[in-house]
């Protein structure tokens, strides 16, 4: 049964009811009682009036059947086009002001109740409503620009007081502390006083380490296993704490438990790191027994980094990304890696050892400590040797760097060759001496 059959249905059955209820009332008033006979007849009509009644209400029902699509289904597919039409912002607004307005409208119900002539008490109310209610939606959705602009404006104004009261309080207590230090260097003998600013310092060294301990950094499978890390810390890079999860390390153990014996070394090589890390003094390292929701350690990282707030460091590429989309701060070694490499220019002379041949003939490569490919051209008679080479162009690729060069005994000896051509070619052009007697 389709829709439209089904609101025709309910049409027949609502008017069918409400006119056998009405004129199941009407058989009780003084004006029927006087047309109908003691056997229930309707006299002008010479008709039973059950039998008129009934034949009336299905009468009424098959009308409403015929008016149901020009009263009902034609409005609502009306209205349903309008909203279709509308924009999200038009019918919020209009939800905002007629539930403002029918609010109003109840305010005035009990004083508009109250009004004595022409019984208005009784059509006085709901008309109001209505009124109000429609008032509320056009006025919303009319005014909506300058209600959200009046809207933004006190926000923006409540947040800059919050801004320059934190900043007034921010300044003040700098100045406590500056004066507590004047007070230190200028009068000795007031130990009240020293005892009171000394007091001071300590309450702001305290927040200072409670800021310090609140910036934690997770420490991710990966970047353990790397062992980068360590270096890193080691060369006080790293100035937050360092935390390492039991979920974190059930993986470790997970790896270093393999039957591969890749996978097996790897893992062993990320428990020495984490081992090396908790004995360095230059980083505080924690293991913490914070868990998260999720099966995956990806997952638990992702989510332990946005209910604390802190920043995950990584070698994955994945985690990296899924963890920006969520808006978590990533620490990636492979990227600090790549932005500290050198930068060579043409011109510069480095020395390189030549491992391998090139593509081209006569080519030799070597490569530099973060693996950077130096192709020379002539190396390849230089092959397993240690050489001075000189830049000659740098090219950047989609893998990384790659560099070319020169060997710097070549460049010099085409540099003198060149130098003893011209001056063979400048002296060839001097007239000739003239030797003997005339």
């Amino acid at each position: 049964m389709t829709g439209r059959a089904i609101i025709r249905a309910v049409a027949f059955v609502i008017t069918a009811g409400v006119a056998l209820d009405v004129g199941v009332n009407l058989e009780t008033t003084q004006a029927i009682k006087s047309s109908l006979n003691k056997d229930g007849i309707f006299m002008p009509w010479n008709v039973p009036w059950i039998a008129l009644v009934i034949g009336g209400a299905l009468l009424l029902g098959l009308i409403a059947v015929l008016l149901t699509p020009f009263i009902i289904i034609a409005p609502y597919r009306w209205i349903r086009d309008q909203i279709r039409k509308a924009e999200v912002s038009d019918l919020i607004a209009g939800v905002i002001g007629l539930v403002v307005g029918l609010f109003i409208g109840l305010l005035l119900l009990l004083p508009l109740s109250q009004l004595p002539f022409a019984d208005a008490g009784h059509w006085a109310p709901p008309l109001a409503a209505l009124l109000c209610g429609y008032l509320g939606i056009s006025i919303a959705v009319l005014r909506k620009n300058d209600f959200a602009h009046l809207l933004a404006t006190v926000f923006a104004g409540r947040n800059a007081r919050r801004a320059a009261s934190r900043e007034e309080r921010d300044l003040s207590e700098s100045r406590d502390l500056a004066e507590s230090r004047e007070g230190d260097e200028r009068d000795d003998r007031d130990e009240p006083r020293r005892e009171e600013h000394r007091g001071l310092r300590d309450r702001f060294a305290s927040k200072k380490n409670a800021r310090n301990e609140a910036n934690r950094i997770l420490l991710d499978t990966s970047a353990i296993i790397d062992g980068r890390i360590a270096d890193i810390c080691q060369s006080g890079f790293i100035t937050g704490t360092l935390v390492a999860t039991r979920f974190v390390l059930e993986e470790l153990q997970h790896i270093a438990d393999s039957s591969d014996g890749m996978r097996r070394q790897r893992g062993r090589r990320g428990l020495e790191v984490l081992q090396r890390l908790q004995k360095d003094d230059s980083v505080a390292v924690e293991i913490s027994d914070a868990d998260a929701d999720p099966v995956e350690v990806d997952a638990k990282l992702v989510k332990l980094a946005r209910q604390w707030r802190c920043s995950i460091i990584t070698n994955d590429f994945n985690l990296n990304r899924v963890a920006e989309l969520q808006g978590v701060k990533v620490l990636n070694i492979n990227e600090l890696a790549h932005a500290v490499k050198p930068i060579l220019l043409p011109g510069e002379e480095m020395t390189i050892k030549i491992m391998q041949d090139g593509k081209e003939v006569g080519q030799g490569v070597g490569y530099l400590d973060d693996g950077t490919m130096i192709v020379v051209e002539g190396g390849r008679a230089y092959m397993q040797s240690t050489i001075e080479v000189v830049v000659t162009r740098v090219l950047q690729t989609v893998a990384g760097r790659m560099i070319f060069a020169h060997p710097k005994q070549t460049a010099a000896n085409g540099a003198n060759g060149n130098h003893t051509t011209h001056a063979n070619n400048a002296s060839s052009m001097l007239p000739a001496r003239r030797t003997g007697t005339a």
